[in-house]
């Protein structure tokens, strides 16, 4: 049993009502076969899901139809900053599940007139660069203090190398201890009386804009697959493979770190940072920018020097600009940017 009658609709045409439509509704005896989708009733004050989507809560029961989509909503990004006079950070979680990035910065040291900078690339969970950051700055400040007030003068890279082998070996026993099988990165930079000093381990990276513009290197990427890594990797009995990117073991896509205490018992992964010193008062920064891999996955050195250039003038120095920038262009990692400010007046010279 069935009857039609047309009824009238409206059709609206970029937000204009323009004419009526007359189309035919039609009413049926409903039968067991024709009954209308499965519906669930939401209870009230109890959050349901339908399609993996969390319903708002409602006051009153609804009949919601179980095959009811819902539009694609973007997620927040989870996000970090730190400003000081001269220095900002900015830093996202970006597409990866969690946060393993870790960034400090200290400002003049008292009574030593030291600047401290690092930026710390975590893998496998955020346990190492937790620790490191945290560990390996106290006691770059407890030697620098030490020394300043014994009246001597510290070798910083020697200093350096120390403190960042020392860091690694309390890493590594706490790891065995809690089978945790993380590692970091560890990039870290200080001024003092004018002299640069960056100590690099893994694939984060340091840059610095001359007086002219033009990006000077301040670490190299220890990636397994470059010579000298590549070398002594095979001379440790280990190798590297290709797995999406070329890997240690067919596991990491850095040949150097702090942790990973399964590796490192191996002796195919090392510790040991290099360092690289410069004269800030003959080359002039203008600045420098720390990053973990996040970055440099999208962005060359130059291309970075350049964009950041512009953009000095904003609340980060253009570290968030940058951060932004690479997520857009799709980098997959946590994306961490560090950029401290030199400039002709700055007390860093």
């Amino acid at each position: 049993m069935s009857f039609e009658r047309e009824i009238p609709r409206r059709a609206s045409f970029g937000g204009r009502t323009s004419i009526c439509l007359r189309e035919p509704l039609v009413f049926r005896k409903m039968s067991m076969r024709s009954r209308p989708p499965r519906s669930v009733l939401l209870t009230p004050g109890t959050p349901t899901v339908i399609d993996g989507r969390s319903l708002l809560r409602r006051s009153n029961p609804r009949m919601i139809p179980a095959n009811l989509s819902f539009p694609e909503t973007t997620e927040k990004k989870a996000s970090w900053e730190l400003k000081k006079p001269n220095a900002a950070v900015y830093a996202i979680q970006g597409r990866r599940p969690h946060m393993e990035d870790r960034f400090n910065i200290v400002s003049r040291l008292e009574h030593t007139g030291t600047s401290i900078y690092g930026v710390f690339d975590g893998h496998g969970g955020d346990f190492a660069a937790d620790f490191a950051e945290k560990t390996l700055f106290k006691s770059i400040m407890i030697r620098l203090l030490k020394a300043s007030l014994e009246e001597q003068t510290e070798n910083l890279t020697s200093m350096l190398t120390q403190e960042m082998l020392n860091v690694d070996y309390q890493l590594l026993n706490i790891a065995r201890s809690n089978m945790d099988i993380s590692g970091s990165t560890a990039l870290v930079a200080l001024v003092k009386d004018g002299k640069l000093t960056v100590a690099n381990i893994g694939d984060s990276r340091g840059v610095l804009c001359d007086k002219d513009g033009r990006s000077i290197p301040l670490s190299y990427d220890h990636k397994p697959h470059s010579v000298k890594e590549k070398k002594r990797i095979k001379e440790a009995g280990g190798f590297v493979s290709f797995n999406g990117v070329w890997r240690l073991a067919g596991v990491l896509a850095t040949s150097r770190a702090l942790g990973d205490y399964p590796l490192k018992d191996k002796n195919i992964l090392i510790a040991e940072p290099d360092i690289l010193s410069f004269d800030c008062r003959e080359i002039q920064p203008q600045f420098i920018i720390l990053a973990t891999d996040g970055l440099w996955d999208v962005f060359g050195n130059q291309e970075a020097v350049d964009y950041i250039k512009e953009r000095l003038h904003e609340p980060h120095f253009g570290a968030k600009s940058l951060v932004l920038q690479a997520y857009y262009r799709g980098s997959l990692d946590n994306i961490s940017v560090m950029v401290v400010k030199f400039g002709t007046n700055s007390d860093l010279l």
